[in-house]
């Protein structure tokens, strides 16, 4: 659903954070995946994460705990403490056919304003991608 098995899907829903935003890696437990986009000047930037969970259809947890600034992951540091350890929980429930998803976000003080306008449409976004 969020783009796991296509990352096409996940690229276009996702576009409404950034019109670049994509991931490197896999969606599986325990593996380490790239959130990335490009910036307004060309420079490649993003999220260094893990997959905590992956319950299929059920639930997916990501642990951010870096940030790629170009090529260089930035795991530690003043620049990422902040970021670090933070979760992006995703919930899943299907009842008579219609699934409800459910989001919660550790997120930085200077981006929750920016969350709750954004994440709606995003997530309005994937629906229309499902519907289709």
């Amino acid at each position: 659903m969020l783009g796991i098995k296509n990352i096409k899907t996940y690229e276009e829903w996702t576009s409404i954070f950034n019109p670049t935003s994509t991931y490197i890696g896999n969606w599986k437990k325990d593996s380490k995946i790239y959130f990335v986009g490009t910036d307004k000047n060309g420079k490649k930037g993003g999220m260094v994460s893990e997959i905590a969970e992956n319950i299929p259809f059920k639930f997916v947890s990501i642990r951010h705990y870096g940030i790629l600034d170009g090529d260089k992951e930035i795991i530690e540091g003043a620049k990422v403490e902040k970021w670090t350890g933070g979760f992006e929980n995703y919930y899943f429930d299907e009842n008579n056919g219609l699934t409800t998803v459910t989001i919660e976000v550790d997120a930085m003080e200077d981006f929750i304003d920016f969350f709750k306008n954004t994440f709606p449409k995003a997530l309005n976004k994937l629906k229309e991608i499902i519907e289709k």
